[in-house]
């Protein structure tokens, strides 16, 4: 958006800076024209003067003298004609017939009894010549006309130089403009890059992101302390209801390991009989209410996310992890494999990968029947680190995929398989606090397959 703000006023600082100085470059330009003008008819003025007195040959003489002299001195043309246009006094031929082929209307229109008026604006490009006429006499006694073919060489020059400086002014407003304009819209920008910062923490899971600039216009100030006041207000929310969850999981601990410890403390005074089986359901029923207390406490501080993210060593997690597990999976009759590639490096929560892992292979483990297979694969794509836990087990139905990563989800056919149904949602819960991604899918032919997906980092950084 600083961008488009500073390219829209760049635009109309140019287009500002053309519009004043193109009509001054023109202004002067016309200045230094009529400046010639002005002076070139003072001397055809006189030129006309001494044609009108011109009687005798000697009169004829002086004017040829006055206007040889300055012809030479000047590199201009002189021609001075009668009422037919035949020439009466010339100097400087080559320009004098250039300026006779080039100023018919203004020898006819001196011959009239009128002045040149205007001249064609001189610009550094042209003309080189500028041809003015001069009636010899006053209204009905218009006995001639003097034509002026001056050059422009050093009007010309002049015009150049005042545009040189016009442009190099002009150069330097748009310059201090454009700095302006840069200090303006960082001005303006900078608490909106801040509260878009901000922003992007909290959607990220920082309950602590604020918008700390205090800079800028009064509007956007005053944004920021409401978005501060509105994040104070959405953090302490929810750090009242993780509390809650957790002070209330640890509560109920104290209690369950009591039942707990009287139900076994009962079971060798009950007879056989159905009591002891319902005494063992129930025992089992308390075990597996302490099992949801523990994951409902974990997610908890999974979801405080008050550790910070670090640069992490996922090739070495992954192989940690798969050589915990694999007396365990061959315990179950189970076949566990891995394929992982070396420095893979990742930027996540402390041990996100050992402990996501932890949670795929616990369930793998639990829910692919003995002889199954288990294949672990880490890699890099596209700037990203995917840990892949893939099975040949019974995998789920297309309606229970989407369903997987939902807290307290099971399915109906795993209903007396131990757990608490909160395993895969502490695990996608870390892997979105870490900037990744956990997903399950189906594997081919058969069995379900879920990928871990977090940020790499360079093994050289």
């Amino acid at each position: 958006m600083r961008r488009r703000l500073l390219a829209v006023l760049i635009v109309l600082i140019g287009a500002a800076v053309l519009l004043l100085s193109i009509p001054l470059a023109d202004s002067s330009a016309r200045g230094r024209t009529e400046h010639l003008l002005l002076q070139r008819r003072s001397e055809a003025v006189r030129f006309a003067d001494l044609a009108d007195r011109v009687r005798t040959a000697a009169d004829r003489s002086e004017l040829s003298t006055e206007i040889g002299r300055y012809a030479e001195l000047y590199r201009a043309a002189v021609l001075v004609v009668d009422t037919t246009g035949r020439p009466v006094a010339q100097a400087g031929a080559g320009a004098a017939s250039a300026a006779a082929a080039t100023a018919v209307e203004a020898k006819t229109q001196a011959l009239t009894g009128r002045s040149t008026a205007t001249l064609p604006t001189i610009r550094p490009w042209g003309p080189s010549t500028v041809v003015l006429a001069e009636p010899v006499g006053r209204d009905e006694r218009v006995s001639g006309a003097v034509l002026l073919a001056a050059p422009t060489a050093a009007a010309r020059r002049d015009v150049t130089v005042r545009w040189s400086l016009l442009a190099a002014g002009a150069l330097a407003a748009f310059a201090s403009a454009v700095l302006v304009a840069a200090g303006l819209t960082r001005w303006l920008m900078r608490p909106v890059r801040d509260l878009d910062r901000a922003v992007e923490g909290l959607a990220a899971g920082s309950l602590q992101a604020r918008a700390v600039s205090d800079t800028g216009p009064p509007e956007l100030r005053r944004l920021r302390q409401h978005f501060n006041t509105m994040a104070e207000a959405v953090g302490t929310s929810l750090h009242r209801q993780r509390a809650f969850v957790a002070d209330a999981s640890h509560q109920l601990r104290n209690p369950l390991a009591t039942l707990v410890l009287q139900l076994e403390n009962v079971e060798p005074h009950l007879p056989p009989g159905p009591g002891r089986a319902e005494h063992s359901r129930a025992l089992d029923e308390a075990e597996r209410l302490g099992e949801l207390l523990d994951g409902l406490l974990a997610l908890a501080r999974v979801e405080s996310g008050s550790a910070g993210l670090t640069d992490q060593d996922a090739s070495a997690a992954v192989h940690e992890r798969v050589a915990a597990w694999e007396p365990v999976f061959r315990a179950n009759g189970l076949e566990l494999t891995a394929d992982v590639r070396d420095d893979l490096r990742v930027r996540a929560l402390p041990d996100a990968v050992g402990r996501v892992l932890d949670a795929l292979l616990d369930n793998a483990a639990k829910f692919v029947p003995s002889g199954g297979r288990v294949d672990v694969h880490a890699a890099s794509r596209g700037g990203n680190v995917v840990v892949r836990v893939a099975d040949n087990g019974p995998g789920v139905s297309e309606d229970q995929v989407d369903a997987l990563l939902r807290r307290f989800v099971r399915g109906a056919q795993h209903q007396n398989v131990p757990g608490s149904g909160l395993g895969l949602a502490i695990a996608d819960e870390i892997a979105q606090i870490s900037g990744g991604r956990l997903t399950a899918g189906h594997n081919t032919p058969r069995g379900l397959a879920m990928e871990l997906l977090l940020p790499a980092v360079r093994a050289d950084r």
